[in-house]
Parts: C-alpha cells; structure tokens; sequence
C-alpha cells in the first residue's frame, strides 16, 4: 500500500513535466531530435503490445453481465461528460473558461485498463468483467471520444477535421491492437515474459508524450499567467469529479442490487480515466494547440489522484474481505 501511495510513475511525471519547464526547446517541433515523431511510434508500439496481451479469450470471458458492461460504459462516455457540460456555467473566470475544454477531454477519455485491473483484483472484485469492460472501453474510445470533442472543438483553417482524428487513431492504435490479437497465440509468450519490460517501456512513452506536450506550453509561455492557486484549484476540481462519480456509481450499483463483486467492478471501472488515451488523443486532438500542456494537466492530476485514492479503498476493501472469510473480528 505504501507503494502504491506514492507511485514512483506519478514522481516520473512531475519529473518530466519539471524538465519541460527548464529545458522545453529538445521537446518541441522545431528541434532536430524529432521527439513527437519517437513518441507516434512508440504509440502504436504500446498497442500492438496490448493486443498481444489482451487476447481474445479475455474479451469472451466478460460477455455475459450485460447490465454491468451498460453501467460501466454509461459511466465513462455519458455520466462523466454530462457532468462537466451540466458544470460549465460554473467555469466563469478567465482561468476556468480556458480549464473547461481540458476538463471536457479528461470526461470524454475511455477507462484505463491496467490499474483498473489490478484494484478490482485487490479489492475481490469481478475480474473477467474489470477485464472485458476496461479493454472495450478503450476500443470504443476512439471513436466516442473524438465525436465527444468535435462537438466542442472550434477548427480553425488547416486543422484536422473529426474524420481524420479517428481515421488516425485507426491507424495507430486500433490498427496496432487488432494486429496483436492476431499474433497472440503466437507471441503471448514472449509478452508475457517481458511483462515489466512492456510496462517500463509504456510509461516511457507516456513520460515522453508529456515531456513533449509541457515542453510547446512552456516554450510558448502558455502557462505565464496560471498562479499556484490555480493549479491548486484544478487539483481540488479533479478530487472532487472522482469522489462525485464514484459516489454516484456507488449508488446506482446498490439500487440495482449488484452482488459485492460487481459493485466493486462498477465503481472502480466506471469511474476511472485513462492516461495513456489522454497522452495519445491530445497529440491527435490538439496537434496544432500551443496549450497541450494545460488540455493534459486535469488528465495527469486524475490520475494521479484516481490511483491514491482507490490504492486506499481497495486496501479496505481487501482487508475486509479477508476479515469476513476468516471470521476475524477486531
């Protein structure tokens, strides 16, 4: 528990985005060392390697709680946008007016799949579920995801139109995944072996998308008039989304009588967002944006903030679960 109180990636990310700060120019799309260009490839290298261990017998093994599956994903492509669209009247200084998008994108993203994962198997929950609906959330993110913000994206001549967002996301991650289901059998075991390598190699990637993303806002002094208080406020604003979502989950999980497994499935699935999609999808989004840094500053921080905090609940819930099997009693 205490590692996963203060993740060593989540330090890595401060890291990176303090680089930014101090050294932007070899992140940014007028230096030689072609970065972004590094980090499109190892985009579709990360999915290829979640399709190899994703594999399709995963995705059969969820089928059947169709309930579930509904709730989760109403969860993570309906319930959280409609809440920051419902919110927007909210965003009224200068400062939130500019947050608002960013928090739009941050509703909009699909679930995350491995912490997901790893918190419903902590806290007893409904694996092969957590399993099928993180993986079919990220699926169905490219293409709800993009419509989500075409909605609210105002194009300026030579921007990307939604037709080529999704068009390249197809190509470099629906693509690379669909390419890993096909050599699963194949080439599982060698994912499988090199598991933590894939891992380390993930969150590289992602350290790089960011260092990228923060090194074109410091560099173009996006960020020279946002206080500490401001970012404090964001922190306070991403806390209180994941509290106000689990808590609605919570209740809907209850009301339609979930047994514990599911419930603990429901809420920890549906209200979770995915880093690794943020990273991605604000490179294609927002390819021509000078702010890319601050559209994934509420994605970052919900991260961060989403991993302490169920870190926290699936320990409790853990324990109590343990405590009930053994008949143990304080």
């Amino acid at each position: 528990m205490k590692r996963n109180l203060i993740d060593p990636f989540i330090i890595a990310l401060v890291a990176a985005v303090a680089l930014a700060c101090f050294f932007p120019y070899p992140g940014t799309k007028e230096s030689p060392f072609h970065l972004h260009t590094i980090a499109d490839i190892g985009v579709s290298v990360i999915f290829l390697f979640y399709g190899l261990q994703l594999g399709p017998e995963k995705l059969k093994a969820g089928l059947h709680n169709t309930r579930l599956h509904l709730v989760i994903q109403a969860s993570t492509f309906i319930l959280f946008p409609a809440i920051i669209i419902l919110l927007k009247p909210l965003f009224a200084t200068a400062f939130l007016a500019q947050a608002w998008l960013p928090f739009f994108f941050l509703a909009a993203l699909p679930s995350t799949v491995s912490s997901s994962v790893v918190m419903v198997s902590i806290a007893g929950g409904n694996i092969p579920a957590a399993i099928f609906n993180a993986s079919i959330s990220s699926l169905l993110g490219i293409f709800i995801t993009p419509v989500w913000m075409g909605l609210f994206i105002h194009s300026n001549a030579g921007d990307p139109g939604i037709s080529y967002v999704i068009g390249k996301l197809l190509l470099q991650v629906l693509l690379p995944v669909a390419i890993g289901l096909v050599l699963h059998k194949r080439c599982w075991p060698f994912a499988a072996r090199n598991k933590k390598q894939i891992k380390l190699f993930d969150q590289a990637i992602i350290l790089l998308i960011v260092y990228c993303a923060f090194s074109e806002s410091f560099y173009t002094g996006a960020f020279k008039n946002y206080s500490i208080s401001s970012l404090l406020l964001l922190l306070f604003m991403v806390t209180a989304l994941f509290f106000l979502v689990y808590g609605i989950m919570t209740l809907v999980a209850v009301r339609l009588h979930f047994n514990r497994q599911d419930r603990i499935t429901a809420t920890f699935c549906g209200s979770k967002k995915s880093l690794v999609h943020g990273s991605v999808m604000a490179k294609v989004l927002f390819a021509n944006a000078a702010n890319t840094g601050l559209i994934l500053l509420p994605v970052m921080l919900f991260h961060a903030i989403q991993l302490m905090i169920v870190s926290i609940i699936a320990g409790k819930l853990h324990t109590k679960s343990y405590e009930q099997d053994y008949n143990i009693s304080e």
